[in-house]
């Protein structure tokens, strides 16, 4: 993993950015307010607490694997089952994480001082569709154009190249989650694209396993399916990663590490 001086962005002149004790002008490299980022973190939280504590149960393992991580170049890659809920509850734990809890939301006050510092990649078209999407995009989303998917159909168009240059300007920035499958359906291929991002920009790879978020919500991810369910949340260690590696062999690693071998019976 190479070491990236993580830069600090505001809105003041340089001269003056110092004098920004509190943050309360500094911006990410897309020129999108950490405040505000801050604050809508901080609401869709307590809105949602309630959905893993109490409507549902959160089970969290691993996340020492977080605690001495640095605050920049850090790649999150799990399975994916429904558009919002996985993301949501990755944002609690990594606030959670950054006051010192341990595999636990219990108490919620880590809402007070969200991390802001985190992005997590997504499809434009997902984004795009009613205003809970827009205001979830504002917390950071990373969205791309889908070259095989859209619309729920299977497309052939050109790839989004200015995607891995978006997702590298915020892996110098904070953490990204990324979903390498690219869709919420089981035992899909992991997308070559994730090879290429890990070997152009050698991040900490943490792989990540999730499980009952598409029994307790919908696809969405925004509207309750099954009550009293067990939502599971798995933190690995760093995946090794050698430079000789190639896309392929990344590609292997990762499917590998999130548990989405196909397994025999499907096969």
């Amino acid at each position: 993993m190479k070491y990236i001086q993580p830069t600090k962005y505001s809105y003041l002149p340089k001269f003056l950015a110092p004098l920004d004790i509190l943050g309360l002008f500094e911006c990410d490299p897309f020129g999108n307010s950490l405040l505000i980022r801050r604050i809508l973190i901080g609401i869709v939280g307590w809105l949602t607490y309630a959905r893993y504590t109490v409507v549902n149960r959160i089970q969290i393992e691993g996340t020492e694997h977080l605690e001495n991580l640095p605050i920049n170049n850090v790649l999150f890659l799990s399975n994916h089952q429904t558009y919002f809920a996985d993301v949501i509850a990755f944002f609690h734990v990594f606030c959670a994480v950054k006051w010192g809890f341990k595999n636990t939301l219990l108490p919620p006050m880590y809402l007070f001082g969200p991390r802001a510092r985190q992005y997590y990649v997504a499809a434009s078209e997902t984004m795009k569709k009613g205003f809970v999407p827009r205001v979830l995009a504002q917390a950071g989303a990373l969205t791309i154009e889908r070259s095989w998917r859209a619309d729920g159909r299977e497309v052939k168009r050109d790839v989004d190249t200015s995607a891995n240059d978006k997702i590298a300007k915020a892996l110098a920035h904070g953490w990204v989650v990324s979903f390498p499958q690219g869709t919420t359906s089981p035992y899909a291929p992991i997308r070559k694209g994730t090879g290429h991002l890990i070997k152009n920009n050698d991040p900490i790879v943490i792989p990540v396993v999730i499980n009952g978020f598409r029994r307790a919500f919908d696809k969405k991810g925004l509207r309750f399916k099954k009550r009293n369910t067990l939502l599971t949340i798995r933190f690995k260690e760093p995946l090794q990663v050698s430079p000789d590696d190639t896309v392929d062999d990344l590609v292997a690693k990762v499917r590998h590490a999130i548990e989405q071998d196909v397994p025999a019976w499907v096969k």
